[in-house]
């Protein structure tokens, strides 16, 4: 006895093909370092189960990385209020008297440099 339900296309595998087993390996190497939210491992974290091979691969990673500051870092070693500035904000209470008490003492450096 055959069945007679559904349409015969459904049944047949034409388009359900497996995917080779070293082509996923491949994707999951590939994908290893953009998994997982950003900064979520500690390089000198001792709790940290990285294997070895991972943490050799991220410091050659790291080796070919620049040092370079961003303009927000700069921003901020010139004046606390620059970077929220930057962005079009109004500085933070906190900022602004970071800026009050930078000025002070620059003025009080200068007095007591010409006294």
């Amino acid at each position: 006895m055959s069945s007679n339900v559904g349409n015969s296309q459904v049944y047949e595998d034409g388009d359900q093909k497996n995917v080779p087993r070293s082509e996923i390996e491949q994707e999951k190497k590939d994908k290893r370092f953009h998994e997982g939210k950003e900064n979520s491992h500690k390089a000198n974290d001792s709790k940290d189960q990285r294997s070895i091979a991972n943490k050799l691969a991220r410091e050659e990673k790291r080796e070919n990385e620049s040092d370079e500051e961003s303009e927000e870092t700069k921003a901020l070693k010139k004046g606390p209020t620059l970077p929220a500035k930057m962005h079009g904000n109004k500085p933070s209470r906190g900022a602004e008297i970071d800026a009050e008490i930078q000025a002070e003492e620059e003025e009080e450096l200068r007095r007591k440099g010409k006294a």
